[in-house]
């Protein structure tokens, strides 16, 4: 079974599109089309995306599916009109809300990603720039880190310190362990001073290999060989140091980095 589905919204479409995905996963054995549609903030725009929805529904024979997080309900209105089931992510919360609240809902367009708090996205920014400038061991003055995780490369480290960034403004630097810090099997002097902060990352050594041979083809680097012996080694150092470890093979950045966060304490909320 194949169904299209639409993700649509006056905003950039995320909160669509991240709500939507997790809903899908839910049905095995349905292939879904999917097409995100942001910034449908006017009538003409809504207009243009409901005749987009009829022509798929034409071609396909099927209903599609409409995942929609637009506050105007005239807009709504307007999409509705496609014919397409319409799930509006914020329907069922706005009536209860206006009654606690004693306020009635603004419909105003284009709030949800809104740069509101300028102090909060320079914090994102500031919280970028540091995971960039400590990625890879790049810069090892950590004193100013929320974070440091620690593995040997590709495991998952640069990713993982990235988003924390971008989503939360957390300070995220990365550490990736060297065959001679393997060799030694101590915790680089470095990091010792932050040995409250360390989280370790590991994955699994087939996958590791296949990763590292995209990077770097026929080299001794992507060898399982050496990935399983790198993999073994800082498994045992990081026992060793008492460093907390995630695997990261079937784990998304999202969980990954919930999890670091419940560990250490460490409490933000997305922008």
């Amino acid at each position: 079974m194949r169904r299209t589905v639409f993700f649509i919204s006056d905003s950039t479409g995320i909160t669509a599109e991240t709500i939507g995905n997790s809903m899908l996963t839910q049905f095995d054995g349905v292939q879904f089309d999917t097409h995100r549609l942001p910034f449908i903030d006017n009538p003409a725009k809504a207009e243009a995306a409901c005749l987009r929805i009829k022509t798929k529904y034409a071609q396909d024979g099927q209903r599609p599916i409409v995942v929609n997080t637009m506050t105007s309900r005239a807009l709504c209105d307007i999409v509705a009109g496609s014919g397409a089931l319409m799930l509006d992510v914020f329907a069922p919360f706005i009536e209860p809300l206006e009654i606690e609240l004693g306020v009635k809902q603004s419909g105003a367009v284009n709030r949800s990603h809104g740069m509101v708090d300028f102090e909060r996205y320079e914090a994102r920014i500031e919280a970028t720039n540091y995971a960039l400038a400590h990625d890879d061991g790049l810069d090892v003055d950590y004193n100013q880190s929320d974070v440091v995780l620690v593995g040997v490369s590709r495991s998952g480290k640069t990713p993982t310190c990235l988003y924390m960034a971008l989503h939360y403004g957390v300070c995220a630097a990365n550490y990736p362990l060297t065959d001679d810090d393997l060799d030694k099997l101590e915790l680089p002097p470095r990091l010792r001073p932050f040995r409250s902060r360390l989280f370790g990352l590991t994955i699994d050594p087939v996958r590791l290999a296949q990763i590292r041979e995209q990077r770097r083809p026929g080299s001794r680097y992507a060898t399982l060989k050496q990935c399983r012996w790198e993999l073994e080694q800082a498994d045992r150092l990081m026992r060793r140091e008492n460093i907390p470890v995630l695997n990261t093979t079937h784990t998304s950045i999202e969980e990954i980095s919930s999890k670091i966060f419940e560990y250490l304490g460490i409490e933000r909320h997305m922008y």
